[in-house]
C-alpha cells in the first residue's frame, strides 16, 4: 500500500518548521510552512479527542496535539493520502490514536495518528460519503453514508471483517446532511436530513424516518437543512439539533417531541454549528453561519448568556476540548509571548463579558473553523484567542511569487479565486484579493515597487489588482472566456505583460490595454517568459508539445525559433537569469529538457520524474542549479551540467505547481502544491563548500566567477549572481578588516 504521511514538531510560530527526517537525508531543508485553511464544504471537518483536535483542508487533514512542555497547541501531522475532496472526518472514541476521513474519490481511510500512517483503507464505498463516524459499542468498526443512505459499516478487524448494510437505515427521501451514534444506547443513531427532519433508529424499538421537522415547515415542501446533532451527555434520550433557518430546539428522541427551542437575538441568525461544553453540565455553543458570533447558552434558558463577535466571516465547525491546555502560572520559568492575537485584522477583538447574574462563562476551549478558512483556538473562560490561523488557501496553490522589491513578502494565486499575500517572516497573510476571480492560475508582480499583482483566471481574463488599494484597476479579456495559463509581467519593460491561453494566442500588451502582439499556436498555450537578458525576447510552451521562441522587435508573428522533441504537452519554460540563450521547459511527458538557442539544440534530457513537469526554477547564483516541482508530488533539483538529480524532497502531499526564488537570499524558495500548503526550502546543504570558502577567507575566485568557470563540468559552485556580486563590491568599497561584515552580509545570503 503506496502512502506518506508529513510530521512537524512546529516549536513556536516564529521559529523555523523542521520538516520530516527521512531514511535518505535529504539536501534541502524545509525550514517554513505555511499551512491550509480549512475547506468550508462539507460538514464533518473538525474534530477532538483528549488534548488533540484536527481539521481537514480540501486533501489534507491537520493534526495538532497539546505539547505540555510549553503549555500550547502545536501542529503534529499533516496526513494526505486523499487524491480529491476529503468529505469527513471522525475520532475513535475508544482509541484517540486512531482516526478515519472519507473523500469523494469513495475512500475511507483508517489513520494511526501516533505514528502517522495508514492503517487501512477502503475504496470502493458506493457513493460519496458524507457523514463518518465510529461506531460507539465496536472497537473496530466505522460508519459512513452517502447523500440518501443506506449506512454501511464497516468492520476493519477480526473474524467479522468486512462491510455489511444497516438493515433499516436506507431509502431515505431526503438527503442526509449528517448522522451521530448514541454513545450509551448501542446501536442507536440518528440522521439529520436537508429536508429539516430527523430519522432514528434503535435495536428493539420502532424505526422512525423523517420526523421531527420544525413546526413552520410542516405541510410545506421548503427545506431546511439539519446543521449540527449531538446527543446530550447527561440524558439517554435527549438531543440538540440545529436547522439553518429554524435554529436550535432540544428534543426528546423517544417521546418524539420538542423540550425547548431556543431564541435568537435577531430573526437574521442562524446557525451553522453547535456542541456541548462538558466541562459546564448542560451549557452548549454556537456558531452563527453569516457573521462569527459565538453564543453561550444553557438548557434551561432559552435565551443566550452571551454572545461573542469573533470574526467577520460566518462559522463552519465547532468542537469543545475535553482536555484543554492549563493555565500558565504567573511564576513561569520561561518567558512570556503574546500568542493570542490574529495573524491578520480579519479577527475581532473580542467585547468585554457583559454582566450575567444567574450564569457565568464556562472555562474551556473551543476549536472554531470559519467559511473563510480560517482556524483557531478560542479560550472560552479568558476570552481570548490560544490562536487564530487565518485566511488560508482552502483549495490547490498553482503559483507563488516574491516580490522583487521586498523579499519578505510571498504572493499565492489558488483555485479558490484569490491571490494572498504572506509576510514569510511571520508565515501570515498581511494582504487577500476580493475573491470570486475562478481559478487564478497565475501571478506576477509589478517591476519595482509599483504594488501590484497581474493574474490569469480560468474564465475571467486577466487582471491587475493594486495590493494597497485592495481592489481590481485592470482587466484584460482579449482571450474571451478561455481560460489564461500563465501571465507574465515583463521586468525590463515595466508596461509589457503578457498571456497564454487555451485559445492558442500568446497576447503581448501594454498595461493600458493596447494589444502589441497576438502569437497564434496551433493548440493551447500553457507557459512563457521574458527572457532576463533581451527584453524583446520571449518563449512559449504547447500543447503541440513544442517551445517556441518569438523576437517582439519585428512586426512578423512567427517564431524565431521552434524547439522539438516532447513527447507530451509542454507546460511551462523557464530563461536562464545567469546563462544568455539557454532555456528550460517542462512537459507532460516527466522530463525537463534544457535549450540552447544560439546552438538551435537541445543540450540536456533531465529524467527521473515519474508523472507531468509543473513547476520550474534556476537558481539566480549557481547557474546549473536547475529546480523542477512535479504531479509525482516530488521536487527535484538537477545539475544541468550532466543531467544528475542531487536531491528529490517529498514533503508536500500532492501536486508542486510553484517555485519561486527568495531575490535577495538566493538559497531560499518557495514551493506551492495542490495540497493547499506554502513551503519555504534551504538549498543551503547543496553549496557548502562556497561556505567553507568564504569561513576561511578563501580568495574570491573561489567563490565568485564567471558562468563559462562555473559550468565547467566537475567544478566547485561558484557565485555568479547579482546579489553576491552586489556583497563583493561593498565589501571592497570598506577600509580596514571587513571581514566581520562580510561573514554577516554571507549568513544573510545564504539564510
Amino acid at each position: 500500500m503506496a502512502w506518506m504521511t508529513y510530521i512537524s514538531h512546529w516549536f513556536d510560530e516564529d521559529d523555523w518548521y523542521e520538516g520530516q527526517q527521512r531514511a535518505k537525508m535529504s539536501h534541502v531543508k524545509q525550514v517554513g510552512l505555511i499551512a491550509a485553511g480549512c475547506q468550508p464544504w462539507n460538514k464533518d471537518i473538525c474534530a477532538a479527542s483528549g488534548d488533540r483536535f484536527a481539521y481537514c483542508a480540501t486533501l489534507a487533514v491537520y493534526i495538532y496535539q497539546l505539547d505540555r512542555r510549553y503549555n500550547e497547541f502545536k501542529l503534529h501531522a499533516i496526513m494526505s493520502e486523499h487524491k480529491k475532496t476529503i468529505t469527513a472526518i471522525s475520532w475513535c472514541p475508544h482509541n484517540p490514536d486512531m482516526f478515519a476521513s472519507a473523500s469523494a474519490d469513495s475512500l475511507v481511510i483508517i489513520w494511526n495518528v501516533n505514528e502517522q500512517k495508514v492503517v487501512a483503507k477502503l475504496d470502493n464505498t458506493k457513493g460519496i460519503p458524507v457523514s463518518l463516524g465510529w461506531c460507539w459499542n465496536e472497537v473496530d468498526a466505522v460508519a459512513f453514508v452517502s447523500h440518501r443512505g443506506p449506512l454501511y459499516i464497516w468492520t476493519i478487524s477480526g473474524p467479522d471483517s468486512g462491510v455489511t448494510v444497516h438493515r433499516e437505515a436506507h431509502s431515505f427521501l431526503s438527503d442526509i446532511s449528517l448522522f451521530r451514534w448514541h454513545p450509551k444506547k448501542k446501536g442507536k443513531v440518528i440522521f439529520g436530513h436537508t429536508d429539516g427532519s430527523l430519522s432514528i433508529f434503535q435495536p428493539g424499538s420502532k424505526n422512525q424516518k423523517h420526523v421531527l421537522r420544525p413546526e413552520s415547515l410542516e405541510g410545506t415542501d421548503e427545506e431546511d437543512p439539519v446543521t449540527a446533532l449531538e446527543w446530550d451527555p447527561l440524558s439517554t434520550d435527549y438531543l440538540l439539533v440545529a436547522n439553518l433557518h429554524n435554529g436550535i430546539r432540544l428534543v426528546d428522541s423517544e417521546s418524539l417531541s420538542c423540550i425547548t427551542t431556543f431564541s435568537f437575538p435577531s430573526a437574521a441568525a442562524s446557525v451553522q454549528c453547535l456542541a456541548w461544553v462538558s466541562s459546564a453540565p448542560g451549557m452548549f455553543i454556537t456558531g452563527d453561519s453569516q457573521v462569527g458570533v459565538l453564543r453561550v447558552w444553557n438548557v434551561s434558558r432559552t435565551t443566550p448568556i452571551d454572545n461573542f463577535k469573533l470574526k467577520q466571516t460566518g462559522f463552519h465547525g465547532l468542537h469543545v476540548l475535553s482536555s484543554p491546555p492549563k493555565k500558565k502560572s504567573c511564576s513561569s520559568q520561561y518567558p512570556t509571548k503574546n500568542h493570542h492575537t490574529s495573524s491578520t485584522s480579519e479577527a475581532v477583538p473580542p467585547p468585554t463579558l457583559t454582566q450575567n447574574q444567574a450564569f457565568s462563562l464556562p472555562p474551556g476551549h473551543a476549536v472554531c473553523c470559519f467559511m473563510d478558512g480560517g482556524v483557531g483556538l478560542y479560550d472560552m473562560g479568558a476570552k481570548k484567542w490560544d490562536f487564530l490561523r487565518d485566511l488560508g488557501h482552502v483549495e490547490t496553490i498553482f503559483d507563488c511569487k516574491f516580490k522583487p522589491d521586498n523579499p519578505d513578502l510571498l504572493a499565492t494565486a489558488s483555485f479558490d479565486g484569490t491571490i494572498k499575500v504572506w509576510d514569510i517572516n511571520t508565515l501570515s497573510a498581511v494582504y487577500t484579493s476580493p475573491g470570486n476571480e475562478g481559478v487564478i492560475y497565475s501571478i506576477s508582480w509589478a517591476p519595482g515597487n509599483l504594488n501590484c499583482i497581474a493574474g490569469g483566471t480560468s474564465r475571467n481574463g486577466g487582471f491587475i489588482w493594486d495590493v494597497r488599494k485592495g481592489k481590481v484597476i485592470t482587466r484584460f479579456n482579449e482571450h474571451g472566456k478561455n481560460g489564461l495559463f500563465c501571465i507574465a509581467w515583463s521586468h525590463k519593460d515595466s508596461k509589457r505583460i503578457a498571456t497564454c491561453s487555451s485559445d492558442g494566442f500568446c497576447i503581448i500588451r501594454t498595461i493600458d490595454g493596447n494589444v502589441l502582439h497576438k502569437y497564434k499556436h496551433p493548440a493551447a498555450v500553457f507557459g512563457c517568459d521574458w527572457s532576463q537578458n533581451n527584453k524583446d525576447m520571449i518563449a512559449t510552451g504547447c500543447e503541440d508539445k513544442n517551445v517556441r521562441v518569438y523576437y517582439l522587435a519585428t512586426s512578423s508573428d512567427q517564431p524565431l525559433k521552434v524547439f522539438t522533441g516532447h513527447t507530451a504537452k509542454v507546460f511551462h519554460v523557464r530563461w536562464s537569469p545567469l546563462r544568455e540563450g539557454i532555456l528550460c521547459s517542462g512537459s507532460d511527458d516527466g522530463t525537463v529538457r534544457i535549450w540552447d538557442y544560439t546552438q538551435d539544440a537541445c543540450i540536456s534530457i533531465l529524467s527521473g520524474h515519474t508523472a507531468p513537469v509543473r513547476g520550474l526554477m534556476w537558481n539566480p547564483e549557481i547557474p546549473y542549479l536547475l529546480i523542477s516541482g512535479s504531479w509525482d508530488y516530488t521536487i527535484r533539483v538537477w545539475d544541468t551540467r550532466d543531467g544528475t538529480c542531487l536531491d528529490t524532497v517529498y514533503d508536500h502531499g500532492a501536486d508542486v505547481y510553484g517555485l519561486t526564488c527568495h531575490p535577495s537570499r538566493p538559497f531560499t524558495m518557495a514551493s506551492s502544491s495542490r495540497d493547499s500548503t506554502v513551503r519555504l526550502w534551504s538549498l543551503t546543504p547543496l553549496i557548502n563548500p562556497l561556505q567553507i570558502n568564504i569561513l576561511t577567507d578563501r580568495c574570491w575566485d573561489d567563490v565568485i566567477g564567471n558562468t563559462d568557470r562555473a559550468v565547467e563540468s566537475g567544478a566547485p559552485p561558484l557565485l555568479c549572481g547579482k546579489v553576491s556580486r552586489d556583497i563583493k563590491q561593498e565589501l571592497e568599497k570598506l577600509s580596514g578588516n571587513p571581514r566581520g561584515k562580510k561573514l554577516r552580509w554571507f549568513s544573510e545570503f545564504f539564510s
